[in-house]
């Protein structure tokens, strides 16, 4: 069986501290506002939902779902969109020619465009650490240990063990796209 490289994100243990964001703009030699990983609800950290005594409080990183069928490689003019067999979606920024048609087609919003280099950027899921048998950047920084990688393929992986275990849900699968970033949402309110 051939390897579907993922993660699965858990909720539970999400802090927004946004170490996965700073890790990746690090490793990627990028900076804001080009944000490859994006936490929402950070801007309200210390501003729960609910009502009391029921209150809760949740962050949600999201990147580059790395999509088994990504619409954005179809839709891409010079094929500077590549999805490799082991799963990331990679961008050639030799080969894109800034067109954004590419950015239109995410349903994840995952790809931005970067005015100043007239191109498109997004998450590749460090295949340069992937293909020394490293992990991710944001993996490898994530504070509360929430970021998890590894072979979906794999039933004795980390990633795989956490989906038996877990609830896990997918944000969406439009037209069957089949993301391949799960996420645990927590199951109760985070205690204040």
């Amino acid at each position: 069986m051939k390897k579907r490289f993922g993660l699965v994100i858990d909720q539970e243990r999400c802090i927004g501290c946004e170490a996965c964001s700073v890790a990746c703009m690090q490793e990627n030699n990028s900076c804001a506002p080009l944000i490859r990983v994006k936490t929402e609800n950070v801007d309200q950290q210390d501003t729960p939902e609910g009502r009391f005594p029921d209150l809760k409080m949740s962050f949600l990183p999201l990147l580059c779902n790395h999509c088994s069928h990504p619409p954005c490689v179809d839709v891409c003019p010079p094929g500077a969109l590549a999805k490799r067999e082991d799963g990331p979606v990679i961008l050639d920024k030799e080969v894109c020619d800034g067109c954004e048609i590419c950015i239109e087609a995410c349903p994840f919003d995952a790809i931005l465009y970067n005015p100043e280099k007239e191109k498109a950027e997004k998450c590749n899921l460090c295949v340069h650490r992937i293909d020394r048998g490293l992990e991710p950047f944001c993996v490898i920084c994530c504070e509360g240990q929430a970021i998890h990688f590894g072979d979906l393929s794999d039933p004795d992986s980390e990633v795989s063990q956490i989906l038996t275990k877990k609830e896990a849900i997918l944000l969406e699968n439009p037209e069957g796209v089949e993301p391949s970033v799960y996420y645990c949402p927590p199951r109760a309110p985070r205690g204040l």
